[in-house]
């Protein structure tokens, strides 16, 4: 069952907005005001409590348990001979801020955020454990307004990288380390980190870095810290090399 849309006063702008994520990604979503309640965070939601708004921790209650379900069904299905308790582990390290996280700043989900103007001026468009509930969120959504085969398909057109990666025993574990393992294994390489950008007020700001070994440029990676961008970019060329 379908639930009522809540949010009788969205403007078009922001309908506008929805519809363009819904575009982009190709989501199975026609409701908009439930789409727009995945997005709306509690900050939001307190800040404007005489127009009674509700918030994504319900949709985002709901994803988490049918995103478990997605993932323990494929690795059931897909690992027959894996026994429960490594099972268990690899859904773990796929069902986890790590995994969803990257993933919401993939699809740019911080974007279609509405946040209370303290979330908003600390960083919460990108904070990690913010953009996993929303993945979450949306997931339940696209659960409720179309289906779990549509759920089913969003979630593994997204994680499947994040499998591979939990089967590979690489989540959780120092991106850099593992990139420099991976490419070493071969013989000696230089593996540099280079700043190609910064932007944002000094409150928020973003950094992005590039791998390059032996001087070739790789993957880029944005973060909140240089730390953090370099453990992206790392990332991101680990999944490229597999690939390769």
């Amino acid at each position: 069952m379908v639930e009522a849309d809540t949010h009788k006063g969205m403007t078009q702008a922001r309908e506008d907005l929805l519809r363009e994520l819904v575009d982009r990604l190709h989501l199975p979503v026609k409701n908009m005001a439930l789409l727009d309640r995945a997005f709306t965070h509690t900050s939001y939601a307190n800040e404007k409590k005489s127009q009674h708004v509700l918030h994504n921790e319900r949709l985002e209650f709901l994803g988490d348990a049918v995103l478990d379900l997605i993932i323990g069904e494929y690795l059931f299905r897909e690992y027959p001979q894996m026994a429960e308790g490594e099972l268990t582990k690899i859904k773990a390290a796929v069902v986890c801020e790590q995994s969803l996280a990257p993933c919401s700043e993939d699809l740019q989900f911080g974007k279609y955020l509405r946040m209370g103007r303290g979330e908003v001026l600390s960083g919460g468009r990108h904070r990690p454990s913010i953009l996993a509930d929303t993945f979450e969120s949306v997931v339940g959504t696209i659960y409720i307004d179309a289906s779990y085969k549509a759920a089913q398909q969003f979630v593994l057109s997204h994680l499947k990288e994040h499998i591979k990666e939990a089967l590979a025993g690489q989540i959780g574990k120092d991106y850099k380390t593992l990139l420099q393992e991976v490419v070493q294994a071969g013989g000696e390489a230089d593996i540099h980190y280079r700043l190609i950008a910064e932007s944002g007020p000094d409150h928020d700001k973003r950094f992005t870095m590039e791998v390059q070994v032996d001087g070739k440029s790789y993957e880029s990676g944005t973060g909140h810290s240089k730390k953090e961008a370099e453990q992206r970019a790392a990332q991101l060329t680990l999944q490229k090399w597999h690939k390769s």
